[in-house]
């Protein structure tokens, strides 16, 4: 019998039972006799039939699937938040489609759309920022969607964060009261709320509170890659900086790279403060100074809050804010 083929008609004639029977073994259901609870499993091992679950999904309306979009699987900052969503996921028997937008606006309103046709229950959306489009997505469909790591600045979504502001201007104050005049701000886009809204505005009141002047000369906006990181050194060290917050991780090893290479001593000459406290941190030499964001849990609550939606659970509060700290490392004085 070909496997794809197989189907819950299949096993219970095998099994000389009847359908709902087949079923009930399937979905757990108690009210099966041991004997012949045995029997269909042996069938169904033999058969190695697998229930299809957009089948029981349309008789239920539930998929029990969940849609994850993920703007670079490759960045330990989304995949560290993953972790956290898919051990959740697990405990509550959801099953996770996982889908790699590489940021791209029109990629994410297409993945998201391919999504929504699989029927997924709920949508857990990691990016950088919410274009319109997806925005618009969202709300035409019915299906719960939660943020992880990402903003909603209007807040209709629910979403799973730090506060990304106040972070900021701690890195900012940690490097002022070092002695820094010239402290640079390295981010990926600035359009991007977490970014432009949050981080910029934590930046610019850290600065103000150390009384240092803030200079256009000083702000950076790059991707987040280690080759861009390394690329902008040049520009970094023109500007007068002495010190930098950076928003990401691999971003902020190219930066140390590039400054090395050039026989500038981190943190003698030059301090970092950097945002995730990715294992990255930890492989770095100098080891990186950190704001510390509980990543696993980020993705961990998201997954949660979720489940309420999809469930219908009440709900006090959509948009969560955990807490953050920083971890000074060998890349600050």
């Amino acid at each position: 019998m070909d496997k794809q083929t197989i189907t819950i008609y299949d096993v219970a004639r095998e099994a000389n039972v009847s359908m709902a029977t087949v079923s009930r073994v399937v979905n757990g259901n108690p009210n099966v006799k041991p004997a012949t609870r045995k029997k269909v499993l042996e069938v169904i091992d033999r058969l190695d039939y697998r229930p299809n679950a957009v089948a029981r999904g349309l008789a239920s309306k539930k998929t029990t699937t969940v849609g994850v979009i993920i703007p670079d699987v490759s960045n330990m900052f989304f995949s560290s938040l993953a972790r956290g969503i898919d051990d959740v996921a697990t405990m509550y028997k959801y099953n996770i489609i996982l889908a790699n937008s590489d940021g791209d606006s029109q990629k994410e309103v297409n993945v998201l759309n391919n999504l929504l046709a699989k029927q997924v229950d709920g949508v857990i959306f990691m990016g950088h920022r919410i274009t319109d489009e997806v925005r618009a997505e969202f709300s035409r469909s019915k299906t719960p969607v939660v943020l992880a790591g990402s903003i909603d600045p209007d807040q209709q979504v629910g979403s799973v964060n730090i506060d990304y502001k106040e972070a900021t201007k701690d890195a900012i104050d940690a490097l002022a009261k070092n002695g820094n005049k010239k402290i640079a701000f390295i981010s990926g886009a600035l359009i991007d709320p977490i970014n432009g809204q949050n981080r910029l505005v934590g930046y610019k009141e850290g600065l103000a509170e150390n009384k240092l002047g803030y200079s256009e000369g000083l702000i950076f906006e790059s991707p987040y890659s280690f080759k861009d990181g390394y690329a902008l050194v040049d520009r970094l060290l023109n500007s007068g900086a002495t010190a930098a917050y950076v928003t990401d991780d691999e971003l902020a090893i190219g930066i140390l790279d590039g400054l090395v290479d050039k026989d500038i001593k981190v943190p003698e000459e030059f301090e970092i403060i950097t945002s995730n406290n990715s294992l990255l941190t930890q492989v770095a030499r100098p080891k990186l100074s950190s704001v510390t964001q509980p990543l696993y849990d980020i993705g961990a609550v998201s997954m949660r809050l979720l489940t309420k939606l999809m469930n219908k659970e009440e709900v006090e509060e959509k948009t969560i804010t955990l807490p953050y700290g920083i971890a000074h490392r060998n890349s600050t004085k």
